[in-house]
């Protein structure tokens, strides 16, 4: 017996959502959505294979500049929990989380972090609040506790196991600290010039400074006098490179480089890609490259 073209497709139709229903049924895992690289880390860390962890910013996109798409609304509608940065980052997810089915619970990693606020002449995100706190591994920590509470509230059997992973990262974390303090004492110069304002928290824990910002907000081009001050900068303290980041077309900073007799190296401060696809990757390779500069 043949079956017409339309009757084949609706055939086909039924049985992919017939398995896609008993694959769904048969399986559970905590759904998690996350939206950077480091927090879809610290949510594989703790969950291990108990959760299901997908990640909304594609590797190498910026937070600053993301639209969601309709797929990002399925993601998060399917979900039990969504991770956020909070701290005005992910401008586009409260109404998403509000649209979205009910049950789909918010962690916001940044309650109860002490929070840097920008002065008039740097805006960060969608308010006044620099929201790149995870770049402090200590800080970190504390986003790896609310998420294994947040797990354990969603799965109580479970929530030893939670513990359990949620403490050996935190012993990760805790050496990585250790690191990082050791090799930023070795540093000849505690200065330097970054392409957005994103490491103000880890400027901050280990006791370096922001000399200069050339990208003060998302978008937001240098004017020719913000360019003079860089440079004066740079000269001043005798910088030879700039940071970039691999999330931003590097052309400006490579002109202000040129400009100064120096270099650009590339930061990475979300990771996710080849070689930093962990978050304990990703920083030791922006400390490498901080030595390299610096040290």
């Amino acid at each position: 017996m043949k079956l017409s073209r339309n009757k084949i497709f609706f055939l086909g139709l039924f049985f992919s959502l017939f398995l896609s229903h008993t694959s769904s049924a048969s399986d559970n895992k905590l759904k998690v959505v996350a939206s950077i690289a480091p927090l879809a880390d610290f949510a594989r860390q703790v969950g291990g294979d108990k959760v299901d962890v997908i990640l909304l910013l594609p590797p190498g996109a910026s937070p600053h500049t993301y639209e969601p798409t309709p797929r990002t609304m399925q993601e998060i509608s399917q979900a039990k929990i969504f991770i956020k940065i909070g701290a005005g980052l992910e401008f586009w997810a409260d109404k998403l989380v509000a649209a979205a089915a009910k049950g789909v619970v918010a962690v916001d990693c940044s309650r109860g972090v002490a929070l840097i606020h920008a002065n008039d002449h740097e805006k960060h995100g969608a308010g006044n609040t620099d929201p790149h706190y995870w770049l402090d591994p200590l800080i970190a920590i504390g986003m790896v506790k609310k998420i294994e509470e947040a797990y354990a509230k969603a799965d109580p059997a479970d929530s030893s196991y939670f513990a359990q992973r949620a403490s050996s990262y935190i012993a990760g974390l805790t050496a990585l600290d250790k690191q990082i303090a050791g090799t930023v004492k070795t540093f000849r110069t505690r200065e330097y010039v970054t392409f957005h304002p994103a490491w103000n928290y880890f400027s901050r824990r280990y006791g370096l400074t922001v000399a200069g910002v050339i990208e003060e907000g998302p978008g937001k081009e240098p004017t020719a006098r913000h360019i003079d001050r860089i440079l004066r900068e740079l000269r001043r303290l005798k910088i030879r490179v700039v940071f970039a980041e691999t999330q931003f077309s590097p052309r400006m900073a490579e002109a202000i480089a040129r400009e100064a007799g120096g270099r650009v190296l590339m930061l990475d401060p979300i990771g996710g890609q080849k070689e930093r696809a962990s978050y304990i990757d990703m920083m030791r390779y922006n400390l490498a490259l901080m030595k390299k500069a610096m040290g």
